[in-house]
């Protein structure tokens, strides 16, 4: 069974400056393209029980960035994130359960308004005290989606064959929450 020692009831907000959501795609059938959203928010309310806890979060599509303005553009595009129309992707939890040592979170994740079931591999990396007196918890979760199954279809066919962008999208979180 996991171990969640130190993981108290209560809300535990996500702390933006600690924590990451990013994602990777294979980039012209070789290789892998890493971004990042660079503002989002979540609160992880933790009941008596965790498993019957809950975790809802958002991510500004605007600050969406992979190291390349002309990319990140072409993301912001009604090609794929058609962020003047599709501000926010969310996630909300419908369900955790043990896996091994670890966990499995499920929820509902939608990107231009598609809501699609998702279930990220978790882990609880422990809680810990800051030199200020805060409660902090410490959670890494990934899974892998289907970009084109959220309304994410643009591609390019390639002359030797294959695609410009792979249909397959990992997305990793790294994440630390303070107790409220």
């Amino acid at each position: 069974m996991a171990n969640i020692t130190g993981l108290t009831p209560g809300t535990w907000t996500v702390d933006q400056s600690h924590s990451a959501i990013s994602f990777s795609a294979r980039h012209l059938m070789i290789s892998k393209v890493r971004g990042r959203f660079e503002s989002f928010s979540g609160t992880i309310t933790v009941t008596d029980d965790p498993l019957h806890s809950t975790v809802q979060a958002v991510a500004d599509t605007k600050s969406v960035t992979t190291g390349d303005e002309s990319r990140d553009v072409h993301l912001r595009s009604a090609d794929f994130f058609d962020v003047d129309n599709h501000p926010e992707l969310s996630f909300v939890s419908t369900g955790i359960e043990h896996h091994g040592d670890d966990f499995r979170l499920a929820g509902l994740l939608t990107v231009k308004d598609v809501t699609k079931p998702v279930v990220f591999d978790l882990e609880f990396d422990g809680v810990s005290t800051d030199p200020w007196g805060n409660t902090k918890a410490g959670f890494t979760a990934e899974t892998e989606i289907n970009r084109k199954e959220f309304g994410l279809e643009w591609n390019v066919a390639l002359e030797a064959g294959g695609v410009l962008v792979g249909e397959k999208v990992k997305i990793q979180l790294d994440i630390q929450a303070a107790k409220a």
